[in-house]
């Protein structure tokens, strides 16, 4: 499969329409909305059954859309299913599809709301990955106080070897330089301490090689570094990845608990809590999750890009924008062309 070329007119995206939560309820409303925001340079393929699709774009008033395809897929992935079924059972379910509208050209990229298990799979059978990576990696943004951080494996890959984060370390580093416009990310290595004596071997030897590339590694990075932006990419395995990005989004639900909590306490709480509304407002909409949904599968032959499961209408649009950033940069081209030259300049005596 040859790599995409970086398009800089238009972008053609396939949507899984029946992945997630809510499927088709959400996918059309969101595509809707991408295709406002970009009526001239962005066409859409909507992947599912082709009655509810219709059904859906009749009653949006979009039935006729030029920028709208519709692709029929006579399955569907459950949230619950195994990738090794999803992957031998369903060869025509709307994910599976998609991802093969991106192998056949069709599409620069694919989105999709579905098991992420058999998303990754299925995207690693079908596109398969690019020379010189051994596992694709997810890869998210978190916000921080400069604004946010890049953060990759996120559960992709529960054992790492120093090599593996090595690549993930680059591949981080080029979907920062392409979709930030950073010429040198810095780039920290998730640890239990900054001391070079802490971490397990994995780390440690991770760090030499790092440290002997030509990227803008700054060192170890703890925990609170992601959320403090002492960096712009933080690397670590996907265990790590997973447990601390569903352990902030679990104290960030806490504080919204306590603090809806405390204003609710009596009446002088709640006569501050309306003082405080137009704060609380923007501190809301700075920490949007739906402002930061859409994590990339680095590593492949072409784009693909995971939102929640739960998405809504904003959220996946916000899915769609980063397959569009990323296909209109060619990011798996930039990786493909890093890593050729980082890895002969490793080889050289």
């Amino acid at each position: 499969m040859a790599l995409p070329v970086p398009h800089e007119n238009k972008v053609t995206i396939a949507l899984d329409a029946m992945g997630g939560d809510h499927g088709v309820d959400v996918v059309v409303p969101a595509a809707l909305r991408s295709l406002e925001l970009h009526p001239d340079s962005l066409d859409l393929i909507l992947v599912g059954d082709e009655g509810l699709l219709r059904t859906a774009l009749e009653a949006a008033g979009h039935a006729d859309s030029p920028h709208l395809m519709i692709r029929h897929a006579s399955q569907a992935v459950e949230m619950g299913e195994s990738p090794s079924q999803a992957l031998r059972l369903k060869k025509d379910s709307s994910m599976r599809v998609a991802i093969d509208c991106v192998k056949q050209g069709k599409a620069d990229a694919c989105v999709s709301a579905g098991n992420t298990g058999a998303l990754m799979a299925t995207s690693r059978y079908v596109l398969k990955t690019l020379p010189g990576i051994d596992r694709p990696a997810i890869i998210t943004t978190i916000p921080s106080r400069g604004g946010y951080t890049r953060m990759l494996d996120l559960g992709a890959n529960v054992d790492c070897s120093a090599e593996h984060l090595f690549q993930f370390a680059v591949m981080g580093s080029v979907l920062a330089e392409a979709l930030d416009g950073m010429k040198e990310p810095r780039v920290g290595l998730l640890n239990i301490g900054e001391e070079e004596i802490k971490g397990n071997d994995q780390v440690k030897q991770a760090a030499r090689i790092l440290a002997a590339s030509e990227l803008n590694y700054q060192g170890y990075v703890e925990g609170d570094d992601v959320f403090r932006g002492t960096v712009d990419v933080v690397v670590c395995d996907g265990f790590v990845g997973n447990v601390a990005l569903k352990s902030s989004e679990g104290v960030a639900s806490l504080i919204a608990y306590y603090m809806r909590e405390e204003f609710q306490r009596n009446l002088l709480t709640r006569f501050a809590g309306l003082v405080a509304m137009p704060v609380l407002k923007r501190l809301r909409r700075r920490t949007d999750p739906r402002r930061y949904n859409g994590a990339s599968l680095l590593g492949l032959r072409g784009i693909v890009v995971k939102s929640h499961g739960g998405a809504d209408r904003i959220a996946f649009s916000t899915a769609i924008e980063t397959a569009i950033l990323e296909a209109a940069k060619g990011v798996p081209t930039m990786i493909d062309q890093r890593l050729d030259r980082m890895f002969s300049e490793r080889q050289e005596p």
